[in-house]
């Protein structure tokens, strides 16, 4: 599962690990959390890409009301060619979700310890994520999109058994193009990724409040 997560890189940088046309003006954000706008990078219409604002909780475009999108946060990269909800956007609507760290919490006793997942260098990376364009319930339509989960590497293993699908940016391009629509082409890039690099430290509960958009939500927790 990936419920929380954080994009605190500079525009630039963003701008050039994703090859996008124009340095993005984005706030870091250390807590992000679902139901909120999400920044993802996906095929432009007119070609090359682009980054979008998109909520996080993916809104079919057959959803009857807005509320289901609570409940699809994430999609098991075992099933998105099969369930009704994640299909057709696994062949048409692909998209790579900007973070550069994620949260899972550890059950300790009768507690849950946060912990912050990320890179030793604090390098930004993509998630795998699948979009949607929901016609909307009267005031407008909604971009919604999913992250996607695979199992869990041997850093986030003793933490939870899921994790989201990162992709190195030599897989950006496949992931992205959208005339690739065989399942068995894409599904190699969902695995979990190698644990060179990663790292895992507690964190301090601040991160449990999502209202707490702070950079001391990642700080390591002081120890005793």
């Amino acid at each position: 599962m990936c419920g929380r997560f954080t994009q605190a890189a500079p525009g630039k940088t963003i701008a050039e690990l994703f090859r996008l046309p124009s340095v993005p003006d984005l706030a870091p954000r250390y807590n992000i959390a679902p139901t909120q706008d999400v920044a993802a990078v996906r095929e432009a219409a007119a070609g090359g890409r682009e980054l979008a604002a998109l909520h996080w909780g993916l809104l079919p475009a057959w959803a009857r009301e807005r509320s289901v999108a609570a409940r699809m946060i994430n999609a098991r990269a075992e099933t998105l060619a099969d369930k009704p909800a994640f299909r057709a956007a696994f062949r048409w609507r692909r998209c790579l979700v900007v973070a550069d760290g994620f949260y899972e919490w550890q059950r300790l006793g009768g507690r849950a310890q946060p912990h912050f997942i990320g890179f030793a260098d604090g390098r930004p990376f993509g998630l795998a994520g699948l979009w949607e364009r929901w016609p909307g319930d009267g005031s407008g339509p909604v971009e919604s999109c999913t992250i996607v989960t695979t199992a869990a590497n041997e850093v986030v293993a003793p933490l939870h058994g899921r994790m989201p699908a990162i992709l190195d940016p030599g897989e950006f391009a496949l992931w992205l193009d959208p005339e690739v629509r065989d399942p068995e082409v894409l599904r190699p890039l969902l695995r979990p990724h190698a644990v060179a690099a990663m790292r895992a430290y507690p964190v301090s509960p601040l991160v449990n409040d999502p209202s707490h958009d702070l950079a001391a939500c990642r700080d390591p927790l002081a120890a005793g």
